[in-house]
């Protein structure tokens, strides 16, 4: 039988597929509103989808009545990140916790946030005379410097450090390059399993002097590129991030003010919608979303209008409505 060892480098200038990726991966907007209340809008939440997990970013006063109206179940949620501990950003966690607790759920729930918030859900709980029922794990994120949160089988998920005047974080969900596909019509019926895993994993195969016996690249196919979602929660303009969201498919930034609160906007910790669209056309993304819009303005034209002065590819982040990654 034939010697052979792997490429101690994977094949990385393979080419990626045309096709998208069969695997979903969006983001539904839950809500898009700041921090005072109004009848048309929401406190900020959104959930993402990938394949079958679920991760709910931020949790917004009603966040458990929006996933229901979405026909998304709240107990099909495994991942929970706060970005800061703002009250429009974290007053429905307490409310959804206990629900999930009444639901009967036995399953773990992973939360990240910032530091303080599991003295929050403590406190919550021992004065209410109240037990947990699952496993719920607490992450402390850092807000200084960006930090691997979560790494799974197709997906990672790092914190973005923001500038709001208290610690707050975005998030970075970035999916892992897919493997080739084997090409096996092209291959001998007697190559080795190991190898066909090698291949697989789009190393070459190599004979025991370092020489190719079977180059990924002439037996297999390129997967799909890469997709990726950056959140960037409430924050000043800020250029520091540009290098970590660089070339992201879809950006969501908060965009509360428009270019008659700009100074406004700075002195509280927040951006405006040309603000936000400046920072995506320097980071190169793909799209942008904005959201968060101030309850002092009662439609959303002029931030479009604003946003797409210098960046077209720009949308409204709209209540219940889910993008595409």
């Amino acid at each position: 039988m034939e010697s052979w060892t792997k490429a101690s480098n994977p094949n990385v200038d393979l080419p990626v597929a045309d096709k998208p990726s069969a695997v979903p991966f969006a983001v539904t907007i839950l809500g898009s509103g700041s921090a005072s209340p109004a009848l048309d809008r929401h406190q900020t939440a959104q959930l993402v989808t990938y394949g079958n997990d679920h991760f709910l970013i931020d949790c917004g006063e009603g966040t458990q009545y929006r996933l229901i109206e979405q026909r998304a179940r709240p107990s099909r949620l495994k991942y929970i990140f706060i970005s800061h501990l703002h009250g429009d950003h974290y007053f429905g966690l307490m409310p959804l916790l206990s629900s999930l607790n009444m639901g009967g759920r036995t399953e773990d729930l992973f939360l990240f946030g910032p530091h303080g918030l599991d003295e929050i859900i403590t406190t919550t709980f021992r004065i209410s005379n109240g037990k947990f029922f699952f496993p719920l794990h607490f992450q402390a994120i850092s807000a200084e410097k960006p930090a691997l949160l979560l790494d799974l089988p197709g997906l990672t998920v790092e914190s973005i450090p923001l500038d709001h005047g208290i610690a707050c974080t975005g998030f970075l969900f970035r999916e892992k390059p897919p493997k080739p596909k084997l090409l096996r019509e092209k291959l001998p019926d007697n190559v080795p399993v190991a190898v066909l895993k090698t291949l697989k994993e789009g190393h070459d195969a190599l004979d025991e002097t370092g020489h190719t016996l079977y180059a990924a690249n002439e037996y297999t196919t390129p997967g799909p590129a890469p997709r990726s979602y950056a959140y960037c929660s409430d924050t000043r303009y800020n250029e520091r991030i540009i290098d970590q969201i660089q070339g992201v498919d879809l950006l969501y930034h908060e965009a509360t003010f428009r270019d008659d609160n700009g100074q406004r906007a700075s002195e509280v910790y927040h951006c405006t919608a040309r603000q936000a669209a400046l920072l995506a056309q320097k980071a190169d993304v793909g799209q942008l979303l904005i959201g968060h819009f101030s309850s002092r303005y009662k439609s959303f034209d002029e931030f479009l209008t604003e946003a797409q002065d210098e960046f077209t590819a720009t949308e409204l982040a709209i209540e219940g409505q889910s993008f595409a990654i």
